[in-house]
């Protein structure tokens, strides 16, 4: 399974801005080390600003910086801030009615998959994804 790529783009960035939680980011400086349209960083940006992990600051010396501790801000949080989890989580398949009472054919052998994500993406958090040699910039 592999995340889409506006949560790669929305965890890569934040993992960079994490590598200081104390610098402003100029967008430049993101666009520069992520290597993103600069569109598509917008809208990122600005959803990680609706959900509060991050501000932007305008001006000449503005950019981005951290509301929140990285170690506060977890893989399902982001997730959930750019794209939804329901991706993630919901039927295998695609169907809107798959449930207990209502299994799909892969209902039973996707459950355990799904809860087992679920528990690695609500314990990640950025502080952890950093401790790796993964996002080093």
């Amino acid at each position: 399974m592999n995340l889409s790529k506006t949560t790669e783009y929305a965890i890569r960035i934040l993992c960079y801005m994490a590598s200081d939680k104390k610098q402003i980011f100029s967008a430049k400086s993101i666009l520069d080390k992520i290597d993103i349209p600069q569109k598509y960083m917008r809208r990122i940006m600005t959803n990680l600003s609706k959900s509060n992990f991050i501000k932007s600051t305008h001006g000449r010396d503005g950019g981005y910086m951290f509301l929140k501790s990285p170690k506060t801000i977890y893989l399902s949080d982001i997730i959930e801030s750019v794209e939804g989890l329901d991706k993630y989580l919901g039927c295998v398949l695609g169907f809107n009615e798959c449930s207990g009472k209502n299994p799909c054919a892969m209902h039973n052998s996707w459950v355990d998959t799904r809860d087992k994500l679920f528990k690695t993406l609500t314990k990640t958090n950025l502080n952890d994804l950093n401790k790796k040699a993964y996002f080093k910039y």
